[in-house]
C-alpha cells in the first residue's frame, strides 16, 4: 500500500467525483407522497376552489396542513427537488397539470372529508391510469409502425 499525503487523497477525489445519485422517477415521487399521506393522522385541508383562480394564483397558491405541505416536510422530497409547498412548485416536482391536480386536491371533490389516505388512494390510481395509457399509446404507436 502506498502511502499518499492528505493533499494527494484530495486530488484525487477531485479528480473522480462521486457519481450522481439517481433522481427518482414521476412514479417514484408520487408513491412516497401517498406514503407520506397514508402515515398521516388526522384530516387535512383541501385546497379551495382553485379552478377560479388565475394562472399565476393557482402557481402561487398555498395553504398550511395540505397534502402539499406533507410532501414538502419530508426532507427527501426536499432533497430531489420539491421547492415548496405552494402548487406550482408541486405540480412542476411531480409532473401534475392543472386539470389533475385539481382532480385529486381540491375541495370540492372531498366535501370537508380529505384525509391523507384517501388522497394517497387517489394518487395511486391517478399514476396507475397515466401509465396504463401511456402503455396503450406505445401499443398503438408500434402497432401503426410508429414507434421504434
Amino acid at each position: 500500500m502506498k502511502h499518499q499525503s492528505p493533499q494527494e487523497i484530495a486530488a484525487i477525489a477531485t479528480a473522480y467525483p462521486a457519481p450522481e445519485q439517481q433522481k427518482m422517477s414521476q412514479r417514484e415521487r408520487i408513491e412516497r407522497w401517498a406514503a407520506l399521506l397514508d402515515a398521516h393522522g388526522g384530516p387535512l385541508n383541501a385546497l379551495r376552489e382553485i379552478e377560479y383562480l388565475t394562472p399565476a394564483d393557482r402557481r402561487a397558491y398555498r395553504d398550511s396542513n395540505t397534502p402539499l405541505t406533507i410532501a414538502y416536510e419530508d426532507q427527501t422530497l426536499r432533497d430531489e427537488g420539491l421547492k415548496s409547498d405552494g402548487l406550482g412548485d408541486a405540480s412542476d416536482f411531480f409532473g401534475i397539470n392543472d386539470s389533475d391536480a385539481h382532480r385529486l386536491l381540491c375541495d370540492c371533490h372531498y366535501l370537508g372529508r380529505m384525509t391523507g389516505p384517501v388522497v394517497a388512494s387517489a394518487l395511486r390510481r391517478y399514476i396507475a391510469r397515466k401509465e396504463a395509457r401511456a402503455g396503450w399509446r406505445y401499443a398503438v404507436r408500434r402497432f401503426f409502425g410508429f414507434a421504434a
